[in-house]
């Protein structure tokens, strides 16, 4: 209210200041400018303190009053200006019914102008209740360059982003049981196992316990090893890989060399070959993990008697390593879900490994910043130098 006051009583001390050097007015003149300014002064500042004051229900409500007190402000000092001139009836009532049409037509903008604003604010509001609702497909559907418009876009971008959230959040619940199902289906089927053997040997039923103390045995390591996938496997999702300058080419001889024993089994020979500098900064360990995964399963879904590569190719800011088998490769259907959790590429061989080699492999390689794919012939990836 203050700036208000302000404004006006500066406003007229320079049109009286204007008055001054355009009339050169008489001092009768000049008391009636005075009187006149003194009015409309009185009558602006009255108004803008009644309006501030007043907490209208609609915004289009509020609009409308202001715009209809400036013109009555702006009818009022012609009206008295008119009134101090001292015309003749016929002329007053000429003036007065002008400046009445005047106020009129201005109230008849006033409404058209914020009907519009009135409108869009209400479907504000509604996508604003909507979306408190839980409506995250409704849109606000307002386009206009105004601050309007800026709020319109703003609230879209934000429903936008919560559908997303909202998305990504029931994908992962999905996940997330999806994950706990065949956990303990692959925690179940082993521990049946070994519950069953304890109790032949309880019963004394067996007749070759040897035997039954070697396949007790392998489903202890096949325990052994899930944990130790989920254990890795929960490392790299929050993003514990250490980083140190390691030589992935040398990580792939000690692959091949560790893997030798697995791969003769089945009469697969394997190979390493490197081209460039193959040196990047890494987690050893995680690495190597990687690479035993991949030499594993090129291994076990390779033909017997067949070959299996790791070819390692250095760049200017990347290290390229690909792991190549003679295995017909995966199928078209597969590739889409190959590094998903508990995938396997051939389900009646489930018992063999966790189904979780690739997604240890691809959360490794991704904690790294590179990228992983399959290949033709193998599986491919790429981490930075």
């Amino acid at each position: 209210m203050t700036r208000l006051a302000g404004a006006v009583v500066a406003l007229v001390a320079v049109w009286l200041i204007v008055s001054e050097l355009a009339m050169q007015p008489t001092g009768s003149d000049r008391v009636a400018l005075y009187g006149i300014f003194g009015t409309v002064t009185v009558a602006t500042v009255l108004a803008g303190w009644w309006l501030r004051s007043r907490r209208f229900s609609k915004l289009g409500t509020a609009l409308r009053v202001v715009a209809l007190s400036s013109v009555v402000v702006a009818a009022s000092a012609v009206a008295v200006s008119a009134l101090s001139m001292f015309i003749n009836t016929h002329d007053l009532n000429l003036v007065l019914i002008a400046l009445g049409l005047g106020v009129a037509l201005a109230l008849a903008l006033a409404v058209s102008v914020t009907s519009s604003i009135t409108a869009d604010l209400d479907r504000l509001a509604a996508a604003a209740a909507a979306v408190g609702a839980g409506d995250l497909a409704v849109r606000t559907g307002i386009d206009r360059p105004d601050e309007i418009g800026d709020a319109a876009r703003t609230v879209d971008e934000m429903i936008e982003r919560l559908a997303a959230l909202d998305a990504e959040r029931t994908r992962d619940e999905a996940a997330r049981k999806d994950f706990l199902a065949a956990v303990s289906h692959d925690l179940r089927t082993p521990l049946a196992a070994l519950r069953a053997g304890i109790e032949a040997l309880e019963d004394d039923m067996v007749d070759d316990p040897g035997r039954l103390y070697k396949a007790l045995s392998s489903g202890i390591d096949a325990l052994g090893r899930l944990i130790d996938d989920l254990s890795m496997l929960a490392t790299v999702e929050a993003g514990g890989v250490s980083t140190d300058r390691v030589d992935v080419a040398e990580l792939a001889d000690e692959t091949v060399e560790a893997m030798a024993p697995v791969a003769a089994v089945r009469q697969v020979t394997l190979r390493t070959e490197a081209d460039g500098a193959t040196t990047a900064t890494a987690d050893a360990t995680a690495l190597s993990r990687v690479l035993r995964n991949l030499v594993d399963n090129a291994i076990k879904y390779g033909p017997d008697g067949g070959r299996v590569g790791v070819v390692t190719t250095g760049g200017v800011d990347r290290v390229t390593v690909r792991v190549v088998d003679e295995g017909a490769g995966f199928p078209t259907e597969f590739r889409a879900t190959a590094f998903d959790r508990f995938t396997r590429y051939d389900a009646a061989r489930s018992s063999e490994g966790s189904g979780l080699g690739l997604a240890i492999a691809r959360g490794v390689v991704e904690a790294h910043g590179g990228e992983i794919w399959i290949a033709d012939d193998g599986v491919a990836f790429w981490i930075p130098a």
